[in-house]
């Protein structure tokens, strides 16, 4: 149960509370597929974090609400546990909002994360294109708290289905025979390819036409060609330029080394698939970033229109 408009109480060591993963200590951070989704509520106005705390977990079943007061209590917070969501207030006690938005994207190992802005100045700062791709959307405080529940909803809430596509990149024709049957009975269409030269000429020749291409990349790190899972990484987001919320990427590794793990994620993955892969994990995993990724999409169509 959580304490009354605030955090979480504190579990006794070793111990668990409700929808909380053992794998919140320091190191890669990824989202579970079982366990209860994880919102961290970032404002410096008590009022406010109590009013969206509440909001949340009336109106969301199975979430778990995480509240910080500042920046800095937040990034210690991100620093060592896991969550699934983020809620920001633009003006924070002791920074700017967008810039603990640009501490989650550059300065953590967790999996990508919707980071949201919620405050009522955010039109302003959207006329201005000043939100940048760290902010995955927005919410208006005039649209009331109530609403919000159902804002979030659409980012948490489980999916069993999606439509979009897949760029696939293994090389292995068994393993990638099933795993792309798992993504095609779960609605996606899928683009496979053996090696990185080939997914890289795929995303080069759409960017030419003014496409991103692909709603995800899903490749394994080891791959027969002169580029590697990681390497074909680094060029989606250095030369290709593709933030994780334009383009996400997942990898799927069978190293379970953290520290390679954490370098992926440091190195732009949304987030890794441990081999031998899990369907239901898999699919958890990449509907929600295919999800966010088109919400996002659509969000920089519609300023843009």
């Amino acid at each position: 149960m959580m304490a009354p408009w605030g955090g979480l109480p504190r579990a006794a060591p070793g111990a668990l509370g409700p929808g909380r993963s053992a794998d919140m200590g320091m190191g890669v951070i990824g989202m579970t597929g079982n366990a209860a989704r994880r919102v961290l509520v970032v404002d410096g106005s008590r009022v406010a974090r109590q009013l969206i705390s509440r909001v949340l977990l009336d109106g969301l079943h199975g979430v778990q609400v995480s509240t910080c007061a500042s920046g800095a209590e937040a990034q210690q917070r991100l620093a060592a546990e896991a969550f699934d969501f983020i809620t920001i207030a633009l003006r924070l006690p002791d920074m700017d909002g967008l810039e603990l938005a640009h501490f989650v994207r550059a300065s953590t190992t967790q999996a990508y994360m919707p980071v949201i802005v919620v405050s009522g100045d955010v039109d302003d700062r959207l006329r201005r294109r000043v939100l940048g791709d760290e902010v995955t959307d927005y919410f208006d405080k005039g649209q009331g708290y109530p609403a919000l529940a159902d804002f979030v909803r659409g980012y948490l809430a489980p999916r069993s289905s999606a439509s979009g596509e897949v760029l696939y990149v293994e090389d292995s024709r068994v393993v990638a025979l099933a795993t792309r049957r798992i993504l095609e009975r779960s609605g996606m269409s899928v683009r496979h390819v053996t090696n990185g030269e080939d997914a890289l000429a795929v995303l080069e020749t759409a960017k030419v036409q003014g496409r991103i291409g692909p709603d995800l990349v899903l490749t394994d790190v080891s791959l027969k060609g002169a580029l590697t899972g990681g390497d074909l990484l680094a060029r989606i987001r250095g030369p290709l330029g593709y933030s994780k919320g334009r383009l996400p990427v997942l990898v799927m590794t069978g190293d379970a080394n953290r520290d390679n793990q954490a370098a992926l994620l440091v190195g732009g993955a949304n987030d890794l698939v441990e081999k031998p892969v899990e369907e239901r994990l898999l699919m958890t995993k990449l509907l929600f970033q295919v999800c966010v990724a088109q919400r996002l999409r659509a969000n920089v169509q519609s300023r843009a229109a």
